[in-house]
């Protein structure tokens, strides 16, 4: 008894060391770490930080060794060359907490993937989490270098990985480096999901040169091809980047792709171009109609961006008319607080909110871990 009541004194003290460093950390993030709170792109739904971030807590939890002999034990498997095992690298990804602590992780991930390129892996992805790792320390170049090293190709096999990547760079301006991992995710083979043309038409849309635009039109017709499903925010970029180009005609082209134009985005470009396409007599009347008075605050009202609105004025200037009907307009947009400092590319640049499914049966599991095909319908239904 004596015995087993020094193991469990050590062992609430080893737990209560991780906890305490483990939530040093995340509040110390909190206070200080843009990285937590500052997105543009993806949703919650895709990052899953504060997931992530819990998982890691649950885990230093349950360990019995601190965390700093946990790498130790790891580092000694590496040395030995012994047999690493899939719970060994979830739980190192989960207790990663430093730079430092990533790099040995980084190791473990070669030799992992090196022992196991040709076997199947089951549902589990190791990609995304590593990539969420690198997302909460701000690691943007670790996982640029990694998705792009061909010993470890197959082993970021899924989109999500890339898209992960893809953000931080954007997040950083860093538009190059973003089609670059772009440009290698199209070379392995990766199949495209509706935020990779997001982050693709956005990142094409920032670097605003005639290559870019010619990689944009591409993707476009890529997946008109191949009949993969565009988002209304990347159709968005798209259009944006053809007026940025002058390309009125294919901006208006792209823009008539899109299925459901009732968001503040889809108006204003469409406000836009129909200033650029000599159509005033149209633009004023949707205008007109947008117009909104004495409505309750929840009520949604479509805003107008200053910029936008001061381009559809320019048009106007040889009219004197149309320009004094749209100055009374304006007055009007302005008087029920429809015109907002944003600028497009403020409306664009946003992060879009996570949808949660309504039927929870939808989310639940449809292959089966064991043999990895579908599962019967009626075990859905369980």
């Amino acid at each position: 008894p004596r015995a087993m009541a020094v193991i469990v004194t050590r062992g609430l003290s080893v737990l209560f060391q991780n906890v305490r460093s483990c939530t040093f950390l995340h509040q110390h993030k909190a206070r200080d770490c843009w990285r937590c709170v500052k997105r543009y792109l993806l949703s919650d739904n895709v990052i899953r930080l504060l997931e992530f971030q819990q998982k890691k807590v649950a885990i230093a939890n349950q360990m019995y060794i601190s965390r700093d002999q946990y790498f130790n034990n790891i580092e000694e498997k590496l040395k030995n060359n012994e047999l690493l095992l899939k719970n060994d690298l979830k739980t190192l990804l989960h207790l990663c907490q430093t730079p430092a602590n990533v790099e040995v992780a980084k190791n473990i991930i070669y030799r992992y993937h090196a022992e196991n390129r040709n076997m199947a892996f089951g549902e589990f992805k190791f990609g995304p989490l590593f990539m969420r790792l690198c997302y909460e320390l701000g690691l943007e170049e670790t996982a640029e270098e990694v998705v792009k090293d061909q010993n470890l190709k197959g082993f970021f096999s899924d989109s999500t990985s890339f898209n992960i990547v893809m953000d931080m760079l954007f997040m950083k301006g860093s538009y190059e480096r973003a089609l670059g991992v772009l440009l290698e995710m199209k070379n392995q083979g990766i199949k495209f999901s509706k935020d990779t043309y997001t982050l693709a038409f956005a990142v094409c849309y920032k670097m605003d040169t005639d290559e870019s635009y010619k990689i944009c039109n591409m993707l476009l017709e890529e997946s008109a091809t191949r009949g993969d499903f565009v988002p209304r925010h990347a159709f968005c970029f798209a259009v944006a980047f053809a007026i940025k180009q002058n390309d009125v005609v294919k901006a208006r082209s792209i823009y008539s792709h899109i299925m459901c134009t009732d968001s503040k985005i889809c108006l204003n470009l469409h406000v836009l171009l129909l200033a650029l396409s000599g159509a005033q007599q149209h633009l004023l009347s949707v205008l007109e109609k947008t117009v909104v008075n004495n409505v309750p605050k929840f009520v949604k009202k479509m805003d107008f961006s200053q910029e936008v609105v001061a381009a559809v004025r320019k048009t106007l200037e040889n009219n004197s008319e149309l320009q004094s009907r749209f100055e009374d307009v304006y007055e009007m947009l302005k008087l029920s607080g429809q015109i907002t400092a944003l600028s497009l590319n403020d409306m664009l640049c946003h992060t879009p909110n996570g949808k949660r499914l309504l039927n929870p049966l939808l989310d639940a599991r449809k292959i089966s871990r064991r043999t990895f095909k579908p599962l019967h319908s009626a075990l859905l239904s369980e």
